[in-house]
């Protein structure tokens, strides 16, 4: 709790302000079919939208099968990808959008490689080129699908993220007033020079191998993707789940996420993440009350 921000580079605002403007000029062009599958009263459907630098993004989009959509959801997935959407979300009322980030899942394609490892790194040596970014665009497109497909749901999008999507919906709702309510769950990206330090694995430790060789390249791009410094401009309600124990994605990183919101914040605190535990059914449940609590104001 009491990990603080990095220190951050002069024109950060300036970059990401420019980043945001650039996705908001795209046309996401979003296409859904019907599965013709109903699962747990949703509808499914298949839905192809266009990101930055024309690169398109496949998903799921799940509809209830009667009532009226009073909300919308963009929901990130980690870095192991999405084979399919989740329908246990407490979200009845609402179109609920699973975008698979470029390169990964439905969205591959290459060069990027589908590897966490390998992806992570991809034109990590030019801040403007670095994936990363090009997936914080993914969830701003989004967002512009769901309000092109939905327009009364303008003022009612929420964000939720876990691990790699929870990373990136910090720095995506740190710019994006159209998100008013925001749920990270382990996220990933927090604290770029404490995170290179600390033992993990997976793409943590890909990162931390690149960094030892090439530390001025890493660091310079890294400055611009911290979570914790992009937290501390989100002005919008959120919730936080945070892991004691998290051989993925180091705890010191996630609380430095946590810890730099500056206000309208809630916190679970997680025995475990990434990672099997005694009480997990009981957080889990724990977690999706406090999620429903949470988003009901949207």
């Amino acid at each position: 709790m009491a990990v603080g921000r990095p220190d951050e580079p002069s024109d950060f605002d300036h970059f990401w302000h420019k980043r945001y403007q650039r996705a908001l000029a795209c046309q996401p062009l979003p296409v859904i079919a019907d599965l013709n599958r109903d699962w747990l009263g949703w509808r499914v459907f298949d839905v192809t939208y266009q990101s930055t630098d024309e690169f398109p993004i496949r998903g799921w989009l799940l509809l209830p099968k009667s009532g009226v959509v009073k909300r919308g959801f963009v929901i990130g997935h980690g870095y192991g990808g999405r084979d399919a959407p989740d329908f246990n979300l407490p979200f009845t009322d609402s179109a609920l959008l699973f975008p698979c980030f470029r390169g990964l899942s439905l969205s591959h394609r290459e060069p990027l490689s589908t590897n966490p490892q390998f992806h992570v790194l991809h034109d990590i040596d030019d801040p403007q080129r670095y994936v990363i970014g090009g997936c914080v665009d993914d969830i701003w497109l989004g967002v512009s699908s769901l309000l092109r497909l939905f327009p009364n749901l303008a003022g009612h999008i929420g964000y939720l993220g876990i691990s790699f999507g929870g990373g990136l919906g910090a720095m995506a709702t740190a710019y994006d007033s159209r998100i008013r309510r925001a749920h990270f769950n382990v996220p990933t990206f927090g604290h770029q020079p404490l995170r290179v330090s600390l033992k993990t694995r997976g793409s943590g430790q890909a990162v931390r191998r690149f960094y030892r060789h090439h530390p001025e390249t890493t660091m310079r791009t890294l400055g611009y993707y911290d979570a914790a410094t992009a937290a501390a401009r989100i002005q919008v309600p959120t919730h936080f789940a945070c892991a004691r124990f998290d051989p993925a994605v180091a705890p010191p990183g996630q609380f430095a996420v946590y810890n730099a919101v500056p206000q309208k914040k809630e916190l679970l605190v997680l025995d475990a993440g990434h990672h099997e535990y005694p009480r997990q059914a009981q957080q889990n449940n724990e977690l999706m009350d406090q999620l429903n609590q949470f988003f009901k104001p949207l």
